[in-house]
């Protein structure tokens, strides 16, 4: 999410590897109805083939866009609320598995009190999860007694290209 200096309203850029084409047309079927155009390929770095599109600006988006960004940087709003979808959405952009035994959201671009935040968030499913170093970042981790409850929680919504996530 972006919002260009000199502009009334933000706007979404989604922008995924080629591969996740499936993913992108289900965000674009979603979102079309505030898209520019449809989603596009674009040559990125090196042999990178991106596959994304951006919505127009829009008042909604600059009220999230302020909802969860703060002097230029991401934040967990305070009154965040997710559900089933939206933890799906968030894994099926930001989750990774290794194995069968390690789940992670890989929330590294966050403060630390922020993912703090976030493992309350989880919490109100009833999953439990840590902060797990990746390098000099955290991100979080799903302990193993959570991960069947949270596949289950999320199952439902993901799309077939994404079940590799969760290993169906």
């Amino acid at each position: 999410m972006r919002m260009i200096p000199g502009r009334k309203n933000a706007f979404l850029e989604l922008n995924h590897s080629f591969s996740q084409k499936q993913y992108v047309d289900w965000k674009f079927e979603k979102l079309q109805n505030i898209c520019v155009s449809k989603p596009k390929t674009r040559k990125g770095n090196g042999n990178r083939i991106a596959y994304r599109f951006y919505t127009k600006q829009h008042p909604e988006l600059t009220k999230i866009f302020r909802t969860f960004y703060k002097k230029g940087k991401k934040i967990v709003p305070d009154d965040l609320e997710l559900d089933a979808v939206a933890l799906s959405v968030w894994f099926m952009d930001d989750g990774s598995r290794c194995g069968n035994s390690s789940f992670y959201l890989n929330t590294q671009q966050f403060s630390k009190d922020n993912q703090i935040k976030l493992l309350n968030c989880l919490e109100k499913f009833d999953l439990k999860a840590k902060l797990n170093r990746d390098k000099i970042y955290y991100r979080i981790r799903f302990l193993c007694s959570s991960i069947p409850t949270f596949k289950e929680l999320i199952k439902s919504n993901l799309i077939p290209s994404m079940y590799y996530k969760i290993g169906l």
